[in-house]
């Protein structure tokens, strides 16, 4: 069992390298061993192609005169179970049968209703030997976004916030304030960059003029989602400039200007983390940041929409202010970034 540990742990590492351009499929990394010896490795890269079996296959086709000899006598470990439908590319399931590649071994089921367990079953009709359930947990969580999508019909929440040393969140007054240092902030464009979207309340936009995208990292700026109740808002504010799509959550319109996309909702007045979390389900975005303010924050905090909450500490004190929000999950550890600490909860179900 080792072995099949310590090439699915290849596996989940070449998966991670999708991170950001896959969404809203999952993450997925695949390895050909031949006689103990990696002889093929691929990952899904970019969404609507190749998926990893298909990279893995093709090194190995690439690389070797007597390739199809070797598939036949192979082994595959893929993290996620091989899909077995149709959908931007053929089923994954048929490419392994039609190489004859006897043995495959999977990370954790695809909770897909169109292939969960059918790739599988798939595979055993041709009479492939398949292993599941190696590094299951580990493989799980990698795909945490795909699979709260798929079965919770919602996004993945991280949310994010900055936190003096006596606990406050900014001013009373509501102005800014800087919290966390340099290290701090490049570590979170590179959050923004592995999210499909970052999600702000209106007091936010008011009081920093966020420009909401990864300019300290190489990657791409999520979708960019406002809260704006009464269209509030200048269009002049740096979230507007129609550098990426935008979608403004209002009760006033449902309207087109460019990339900003006006929503309105019905109710304002109750369910709203709800009603926006289901409006960016329908539009495929698989993962949301929430980066402020206070009131935001805590309004998905007791709906209990959340699934990560990433907390900075500094070492300024501000002695009165907005209190920052409390979550009460699964402390997963503490870090250093440069001046501040950062601490990750789960809220994961009891």
């Amino acid at each position: 069992m080792a072995l099949h540990e310590i090439y699915m742990q290849r596996c989940l590492d070449l998966a991670a390298l999708g991170a950001g351009s896959v969404s809203p499929n999952p993450m997925v990394g695949a390895v050909i061993v031949h006689d103990d010896k990696i002889i093929g490795e691929g990952y899904h890269q970019k969404y609507g192609e190749a998926h990893a079996e298909v990279n893995a296959v093709k090194m190995v086709t690439d690389r070797y005169g007597n390739h199809a000899d070797l598939l036949k006598q192979s082994t595959i470990y893929v993290s996620l179970e091989p899909c077995a439908h149709y959908g931007k590319t053929p089923p994954c399931a048929d490419l392994i049968i039609k190489h004859q590649i006897p043995k495959v071994v999977v990370g954790c089921r695809d909770p897909f209703p169109q292939v969960d367990g059918k790739g599988i079953e798939k595979l055993q009709a041709a009479g492939i030997e398949v292993t599941t359930g190696v590094l299951e947990k580990e493989c799980q969580w990698l795909n945490r976004r795909f699979f709260t999508r798929v079965q919770k019909q919602r996004p993945y929440i991280i949310l994010k916030w900055a936190q003096t040393a006596d606990g406050f969140f900014a001013p009373a007054d509501g102005t800014q304030h800087w919290i966390t240092g340099p290290e701090a902030r490049k570590l979170v464009h590179q959050w923004r960059a592995e999210e499909d979207a970052i999600l702000v309340g209106k007091n936010t936009v008011l009081a920093d003029n966020p420009q909401l995208n990864v300019r300290y990292v190489e990657g791409k700026s999520p979708k960019r989602v406002v809260i704006d109740r009464r269209l509030e808002l200048s269009k002049t504010l740096n979230a507007f400039d129609q550098s990426v799509e935008t979608l403004i959550f209002n009760e006033v319109k449902t309207d087109i200007d460019g990339k900003n996309k006006y929503i309105a909702l019905e109710d304002f007045d109750r369910f709203v983390p709800q009603y926006i979390l289901f409006q960016l389900y329908l539009q495929d975005i698989q993962s949301v940041i929430i980066e402020g303010g206070a009131h935001t924050l805590n309004s998905f905090i007791n709906a209990g929409l959340w699934d990560e909450a990433r907390i900075f500490t500094g070492s300024s004190v501000l002695k009165d202010g907005i209190k920052a929000p409390v979550v009460s999950g699964t402390n997963t550890g503490e870090y250093t970034v440069g001046a501040n600490s950062l601490q990750i909860f789960t809220n994961l179900p009891t």
